[in-house]
């Protein structure tokens, strides 16, 4: 039987736990202790810290395992990039690893290679960031380079709002350096991709719902998203070169763009699926488990990729104006529903949970499909009505 590490054991591991399992595959989790739904679904919890690379490698190494991945979080990366790299193991390297969770080093990639984004300085917590920063032209976004998540990202619109930016970046990140970096006026939006032994399996651009607090946070996504002809060719090479530079392959890829004039300039891109329903997206829009696809090449293998489908699908997050105790929680929907996918809930009533300000706090999801992208965002309005969330 094959062995596969899934780094991580929280919401947007379970499916990737789950699938494992389904395709007759030993699975251990690895994260720290806690409530973590996976822990239950897999058939070895480890109680590691998923950053502690060395332990990891360390248990990898014990158990003999086949493959190791994740998905949603950039957390476990570097981890999998080292343990790929010391086991001789199909899946994203350490040093592409580094790149992916490091914005700095994934800028310096990107101006190397001609890749489009935009102006940014790295800065050191107790360098003179007005000294630093000339050149730059507000609205900037003051973004920490360790995380995903949208943790310590703040747009910044005049200079009297920086050093509370700053503070809060220090207050969530473990480096001593952080990126400014303009805010480019444009289209906010995305794209799921996977690459393989050097090739780009597909690029599928999708829509994105945001939440706006200190800066924009995805919500929820959709697909398909319009582009023009021109538009989308540019997308796809621009996701292309973007890969080449960051040195990814035998993984999936997770995008953040801007639109603006036509051109698709990158925010950042990551070494692993996507959260918030985008692996989900993926699977919806082109008829297959894209989780499976996930974990067949982390294990070596050679699957197809057929983008010959194209389902449209939406989705949002649930979530709570206010921290609180959840005191009433139902899905009023009719349970036969052709285009209502699923509806999520992650806690009881009971539980407590937080004001919405980034993808953790979330309370759930709801995700729908339709002949039309016009059918399933109607399907999923209507779903978001039959939902009640109390919280006091």
């Amino acid at each position: 039987m094959k062995k596969l590490m899934v780094m991580g054991a929280g919401i947007y591991q379970v499916p990737l736990i789950k699938a494992a399992r389904e395709m007759g595959i030993y699975t251990i989790a690895v994260s720290i202790p806690g409530n973590y739904p996976g822990f239950g679904y897999a058939d070895e919890v480890l109680h590691i810290n998923t950053v502690d690379s060395e332990a990891v490698l360390k248990a990898a190494q014990e158990r003999q395992i086949d493959g190791i991945c994740t998905a949603g979080t950039d957390v476990a990366v570097m981890t999998i990039g080292r343990v790929n790299d010391a086991l001789g193991l199909s899946g994203i390297s350490y040093e592409a690893a580094k790149i992916a969770c490091d914005k700095v080093l994934m800028k310096q990639a990107y101006e190397a290679n001609g890749v489009r984004t935009a102006k940014y300085r790295k800065v050191y917590f107790n360098e003179d960031v007005n000294e630093k920063i000339k050149g730059l032209e507000y609205p900037l976004i003051v973004k920490i380079v360790d995380s995903s998540g949208s943790r310590g990202i703040t747009r910044v619109d005049s200079p009297d709002r920086l050093q509370a930016a700053i503070l809060n970046a220090q207050s969530f990140t473990r480096k001593d350096y952080y990126i400014v970096e303009e805010f480019i006026i444009g289209r906010e939006f995305g794209a799921q991709a996977f690459v393989m032994d050097g090739k780009v399996q597909f690029v599928l651009p999708h829509g994105d719902y945001i939440f706006l607090g200190s800066t924009g946070v995805p919500a929820g996504h959709f697909a398909p998203y319009a582009l023009s002809e021109e538009g989308e060719r540019d997308c796809i090479e621009t996701t292309e070169k973007a890969i080449r530079a960051m040195k990814l392959d035998n993984c999936a890829v997770n995008c953040d763009f801007i639109m603006r004039d036509g051109r698709t300039y990158v925010l950042e891109i990551g070494g692993r699926s996507g959260a918030t329903c985008l692996a989900e997206l993926v699977s919806i829009y082109y008829g297959y488990d894209y989780y499976r696809k996930i974990i067949q090449v982390a294990l070596g293998q050679k699957p197809d990729f057929p983008t010959d489908k194209a389902v449209p699908n939406a989705s949002k997050l649930l979530m709570s104006d206010r921290d609180g105790t959840i005191f009433s929680l139902a899905n009023r929907n009719p349970k036969d529903s052709e285009h209502i996918v699923e509806v999520k809930f992650d806690y009881t009533v009971g539980d407590t949970v937080k004001k919405f300000h980034v993808g953790p706090n979330r309370i759930g999801h709801v995700i729908t499909k339709g002949g039309t992208l016009a059918e399933a965002t109607a399907t999923l309005d209507k779903a978001l009505e039959h939902i009640e969330i109390g919280v006091s």
